[in-house]
């Protein structure tokens, strides 16, 4: 059970999982979901995540990462920051990075790759939206095994 941070592309990282930071209706959107549709095939990736819509802030759901070297794909709702007072944005943020781990070992998968949800569009700020990332994933590793990045854009 390791937690490591990572600067590099989270869509070349041949793992278990990585997360999506994904919006509700689970559609293909900018930065890491922009990439990650691309690199797993727009057509494909759109056509799994259409039943799997809507989905709640702070919920995660599992695809197949079709031509990322990633096996899955976690699509995970954050918190829109600016739509939360900064507790309520914390506790969801929170609970995005838990329900995504427990997908994960629900899976039985062994390693996941995380970017910085909530933290670009979404407008977490970045050193809040960290300390929250590293404090829920450490909890989160005390009772599973797990190897997890935290991946931040280059």
């Amino acid at each position: 059970m390791s937690l490591s941070i990572n600067h590099q592309d989270i869509t070349q990282l041949s793992v278990d999982a990585i997360v999506n930071a994904a919006n509700t209706e689970l559609l293909a959107g900018g930065g890491v979901c922009g990439a990650i549709f691309k690199g797993a095939g727009y057509d494909a990736m759109t056509e799994v995540c259409r039943p799997l819509a809507p989905i709640k802030t702070g919920e995660a759901v599992m695809t197949p990462g079709f031509n990322l070297p990633a096996k899955h794909v976690i699509h995970a709702v954050g918190p829109i920051y600016s739509q939360y007072t900064p507790e309520e944005a914390k506790r969801l943020l929170a609970q995005t990075y838990t329900n995504s781990l427990q997908v994960a070992v629900d899976h039985q998968l062994n390693s996941i790759a995380f970017p910085l949800i909530s933290s670009g569009i979404y407008g977490y700020p970045k050193e809040a939206a960290y300390q929250v990332a590293v404090e829920t994933i450490e909890a989160f590793l005390t009772e599973h095994y797990l190897d997890v990045y935290l991946v931040l854009f280059p």
